[in-house]
C-alpha cells in the first residue's frame, strides 16, 4: 500500500502504512443509501400506464448512476488511493486516482510532530497530524489520520532514531 517494498532503500524498514480514517467514507455511504432508496422509489412509483414510463425509469437510473459516481464512488476511490507509509528513513504521502502525487519527508529533516483532535475525533481515535520539516513546504497538515497518537509516537520515535543514527527495536 502506497510504497512497494522494492522501493525501500537498503536498511530501510516499513514501520506502518495506512489510509485516512474511515470517517471520510460516512457521507459517501449515506449518499449511496439515500440515492439507492430514492431512485428505487422513483422507479417503483412511475405509473405503468404513463406513455413514457420506460424512458422515465431509464432517466432515473442514469441520474442515479451519475450521482452515485460523483458522491460515492469517486470519494471512495480517493480514500482508497490515499496512502501514508512510515519507514525508518521517510514518511511518504501518496494521493491520486488517475494522476499520482507522492510527497516524501526524510526523517532527518523533520523538526516538529504535533497532533490535533476534536472531541468527535478523540472518540473515533483519529485526528490531524502536523509535520514540520526543514524542506520547501515547511508544514504539512494531514487530516483524518487513524490511531493518531500511535502514529505520532511512531513518527516521533523514527525522527529520534534518524537523528541519533540508530534504529531502536520496538
Amino acid at each position: 500500500m502506497g510504497l512497494p517494498d522494492h522501493h525501500l532503500t537498503e536498511g530501510e524498514l516499513r514501520i506502518s502504512s495506512f489510509h485516512p480514517h474511515w470517517k471520510r467514507l460516512v457521507v459517501p455511504f449515506l449518499a449511496l443509501v439515500i440515492i439507492a432508496v430514492a431512485s428505487g422509489a422513483g422507479i417503483f412509483f412511475v405509473p405503468a400506464d404513463f406513455a413514457y414510463a420506460a424512458y422515465t425509469r431509464i432517466a432515473i437510473a442514469v441520474i442515479a448512476v451519475i450521482l452515485l459516481t460523483v458522491w460515492s464512488f469517486v470519494p471512495y476511490l480517493r480514500w482508497k488511493n490515499t496512502a501514508y507509509v512510515l519507514t525508518t528513513h521517510r514518511f511518504t504521502i501518496s494521493t491520486g486516482v488517475l494522476n499520482k502525487s507522492t510527497d516524501e519527508i526524510p526523517m532527518a529533516k523533520v523538526n516538529t510532530v504535533s497532533s490535533d483532535q476534536s472531541l468527535v475525533e478523540r472518540l473515533l481515535g483519529c485526528g490531524t497530524l502536523t509535520v514540520e520539516s526543514a524542506g520547501e513546504r515547511g508544514q504539512i497538515a494531514l487530516r483524518d489520520i487513524p490511531s493518531i497518537q500511535e502514529v505520532r509516537s511512531q513518527l516521533f520515535r523514527a525522527v529520534e532514531d534518524a537523528s541519533d543514527g540508530e534504529v531502536d527495536a520496538k
